[in-house]
Formats: C-alpha cells, sequence, structure tokens
C-alpha cells in the first residue's frame, strides 16, 4: 500500500489527499473516480486497493489526507544522497570532494557531532575545525570514537597503553581549549586480541547529517586515495547511526578514554 502511494508524484498526493479530505473522492473507489481527481488509468486498479485497505481498517477520509500530508512532509526533509570521492579526478564524474564534504559537515553543526575515525595523522591538524567549532559554540556536544590498538609483539598492560593513548591525544592531537567525550574499543588492547576492531569511518551532525565514507582521517585519504563515501540528510538515518553508537557507550562495550 505505503509503495503505492510513494510512486505518486507530489502533485497527484496532494490532490489525491484534497479529494479524501474534502469527500470529494470516496467508497466504493472505481477506476473512473480516481482518474477523475489524478488523470491516470493504469495505476488505478493498484491505487484503488491501497485505498480499499485504507477503507477496510476504519480509516476515515480526513485521516488519509493527514497521513498523505505527513508523508509528503516526511519525504521533504529527506535530500537525495550525494556520492563523495577523493582520489584522481574523473571527466564527467559528479561528486563532492571527500574533505569538502567532511569540513562542510563539521561547519554546519549546531547541536551535536558524533566522528568515528579508524586512523588519524597529524592530529591537530586533522582535529582544527572540529576543535574550533566547539570553542566557538559552547553548546555544542561532541563525542569522537577512535581505535587504540596493541602493536603486535607488545606486551604492556592494557591501561598503560591507554594511558600512553590520552596523553598523546590531550597533549599533542587535540588542538582546542574545550575537550570532545571520546571512547574506544578495549577488545583491541587485549592480548593476542582483534586488531582494528573500531574500523567505522562515520561523521553525523545534528542527528540529522551523515556522512559515512572510506577515508580516515589523513591528509593522503582526504585528498589523494581513493576513497567512496555518502553523504545524506536523512534524520531516520542519521538517528539510527547515533543510537547504535550510543548503545555501544551506553552497555560499556565502548570505554571512555581518560582525560587526566
Amino acid at each position: 500500500m505505503t509503495w503505492t502511494l510513494l510512486d505518486l508524484p507530489a502533485h497527484q498526493r496532494r490532490r489525491l489527499a484534497q479529494a479524501l479530505e474534502s469527500g470529494f473522492l470516496a467508497a466504493p473507489f472505481t477506476p473512473e473516480s480516481v482518474r477523475s481527481v489524478l488523470g491516470i488509468g493504469d495505476a488505478a486498479p493498484a491505487l484503488i486497493a491501497a485505498l480499499e485497505r485504507w477503507e477496510a481498517l476504519g480509516v476515515s477520509g480526513p485521516a488519509k489526507a493527514a497521513w498523505l500530508r505527513s508523508l509528503e512532509e516526511a519525504e521533504g526533509r529527506r535530500e537525495s544522497p550525494e556520492f563523495v570521492w577523493s582520489g584522481p579526478e574523473v571527466h564527467g564524474l559528479h561528486a563532492r570532494a571527500t574533505r569538502q564534504a567532511l569540513e562542510t559537515s563539521l561547519a554546519s553543526a549546531r547541536r551535536s557531532v558524533w566522528l568515528s575515525t579508524y586512523a588519524f595523522f597529524d592530529g591537530a591538524r586533522a582535529f582544527d575545525l572540529l576543535a574550533r567549532r566547539m570553542d566557538e559554540s559552547p553548546e555544542l556536544a561532541v563525542t569522537v570514537l577512535l581505535n587504540i590498538e596493541r602493536k603486535r609483539g607488545d606486551a604492556t598492560r592494557a591501561g598503560d597503553l591507554v594511558r600512553r593513548f590520552a596523553d598523546r591525544f590531550w597533549n599533542t592531537d587535540w588542538p582546542g581549549t574545550r575537550r570532545p567525550r571520546v571512547f574506544y574499543d578495549p577488545r583491541a588492547l587485549e592480548p593476542g586480541g582483534p586488531e582494528g576492531v573500531l574500523h567505522a569511518k562515520a561523521l553525523v551532525v545534528d542527528d540529522e547529517l551523515a556522512f559515512l565514507t572510506s577515508a580516515n582521517l589523513t591528509e593522503a585519504a582526504l585528498d589523494r586515495n581513493i576513497e567512496m563515501g555518502v553523504l545524506l540528510r536523512d534524520r531516520a538515518f542519521a538517528g539510527a547511526v547515533v543510537a547504535h553508537f550510543r548503545s555501544l557507550v551506553e552497555r560499556e562495550l565502548l570505554q571512555p578514554l581518560p582525560t587526566e
């Protein structure tokens, strides 16, 4: 039923909503009555089946209209995904550059940022824009997910590895005055455990814009490597990504990086 209505052009959904709300279109639905409202013939049987299912559920004409209008409103808040690319330029390929997608997304942040990366080099440069946004906007809440791993053959205690990473991150890599919440996956620090378990490269801004990419926070990945990603403004999708990250934190599957 939903797909039949989604396939209708927006202007036809609006006309259908008006006809249902006014009572101009009402049961019993016929090809002729649907055609008189929408001017369509071939799609009429599928549309009639959808309307009859609503009717069997006891949904009134105004309620049908309200649902159609809410569908249009939700659809209007969703933009088409953008293809994001870094690497050699290809003639005729229309794609946003990876660095541009990352930087414009961070620059637009007003309320919250969730950033996950597997690797970063030159942290002071990699995190510069995010740190400046935090210092400029005291209300901006930022959570960063980073990978900490044990090098092969390293017998250092896990706690010491975390402390070493934290000291370097806060004293060298993080350039801002305000600090984000930082979390890591402790599985990578288990002796003989898996390597690189926090491999997601993702950015979610204000719970409505999501950027998923193969690129790490390195100059090579952002500018030269062949990397691919997608940038989309979709509250449902962005919210799902944040909910997943948040559940990992709340279940303590991700641990907080010490701040002192």
